[in-house]
């Protein structure tokens, strides 16, 4: 069957595909102007002092937790603990894996589906030194209660924020809130780059590591003098001078190039989002079946989540089977509980206290997707799918 109901859509028209045409018409294919000037634009939009601009927010993410390990103060070591939300995705975590660093996982909120502050206050111990959060399906963590928990802590913050690009607190754009905030511009979210992330910060000294990390840990594109590194004045000995072990996580210039045009537009997708969702909530705050994600600040809705209720006699399997012969695509809730997931084996890692809201969403919950265009029709269309279902299976 035809979707009627799609996770996601294109955001593109013929303002991306010139776009791309002038990065051909210059014969320029990797970081170029194009990349200079999104990256420029992106921290006007995002009110950042630096924007560094990859090739995924998963590349973001690595190239965060690395710059890390490479500050003069306060660096992150092997063994160090940092405390992570039971969902997420795949790549919050990785990273952290990869650079030897021990994860404690903390319940969520069922309702927010971002951290329970309660569990998080108690599980912050002496011994850690990075707090990542996670602004879950563009809803802003509640950063006044996350200030005052760390509070005279002396831990590092970070934010992966690459479901929810435009979302804010106190009309603070989130991904701004930590010390380093990471963003995705895939195909699927706010705006989209086809692939490609984004790097935000204040602090100069880890916007110089990020940029050496990106490009092979060179210092070709770091400004003659760094905070990292200062130039030699003969130029051919800086062109192939490595002062970092990096990757080569550089983006297209025809990524920057598309970016441009799409962080024009941003502003009315979210509006049309936020417009999406309060009809989703009209439709379905007070239905007797499900939770449904609740608003922290002001979110950017990535999409729509759903938990079925404990006193419901709904049977997810066949509810999701239903709505995918109707034509109606849904996914878990991220990666649901993510110690469930077979990776956990070669983590290491603890629980605090237990993960009953993580598992009751991994077992129970199922996302629809938001859109950047007027979707009250197709949220009509859920409803009465739902209801089609619920009265058929009584």
């Amino acid at each position: 069957m035809k979707n009627k109901y799609p996770l996601s859509s294109s955001t593109w028209d013929d303002k991306e595909i010139k776009a791309i045409n002038k990065v051909i018409d210059n014969n320029q294919y990797t970081m170029g102007k194009h990349v200079d000037l999104f990256e420029n634009a992106f921290s006007k939009y995002i009110g950042s002092k630096f924007s560094v601009m990859v090739n995924s927010g998963s590349s973001a993410n690595l190239l965060t937790i690395a710059s890390l390990f490479y500050r003069k103060h306060k660096p992150l070591k092997r063994g160090d603990e940092v405390i992570v939300p039971a969902v997420s995705w795949s790549t919050t975590y990785n990273p952290l894996l990869q650079y030897g660093l021990k994860l404690k996982f903390v319940d969520i909120d069922l309702n927010t589906l971002n951290y329970d502050l309660e569990q998080l206050n108690y599980a912050i111990t002496e011994n850690t030194k990075l707090l990542v959060l996670v602004n879950l399906l563009g809803n802003p963590n509640d950063f006044n209660e996350i200030k005052k928990i760390t509070k005279s802590k002396n831990i590092i913050i970070v934010e992966d924020n690459c479901e929810s690009m435009g979302a804010e607190f106190e009309k603070k754009k989130a991904g701004t809130f930590g010390e380093i905030g990471t963003f995705s511009s895939f195909f699927s979210h706010h705006i989209s780059t086809m692939e490609g992330g984004i790097i935000v910060t204040n602090d100069e000294e880890l916007y110089h590591i990020i940029l050496s990390l990106r490009a092979h840990g060179w210092t070709r594109n770091l400004p003659n003098k760094s905070m990292i590194h200062t130039k030699a004045k003969d130029s051919f000995e800086e062109q192939f001078k490595f002062i970092l072990p990096g990757y080569n996580l550089r983006p297209l210039e025809m990524s920057g190039a598309i970016g441009i045009e799409q962080l024009k537009k941003l502003p009315l997708f979210i509006n049309n989002r936020i417009k999406n969702a309060k009809y989703f909530q009209e439709v379905f705050s007070k239905h007797e079946d499900f939770t449904i994600q609740t608003e922290i600040g002001k979110s950017s809705w990535f999409g729509f989540s759903f938990i079925i209720n404990e006193c419901s006699k709904l049977n997810r399997k066949e509810l999701i089977k239903y709505l995918l012969k109707s034509g109606i695509e849904t996914r878990p809730i991220v990666t649901g509980n993510f110690i469930n997931n077979p990776v956990i084996k070669y983590f290491d890692y603890e629980i605090f206290n237990t993960l009953s809201n993580a598992n009751r969403a991994h077992n129970y919950g199922f996302f629809i997707g938001n859109h950047h265009y007027d979707i009250r029709e197709e949220i009509d269309y859920l409803k009465l799918t739902i209801d089609k279902f619920i009265n058929e299976n009584k």
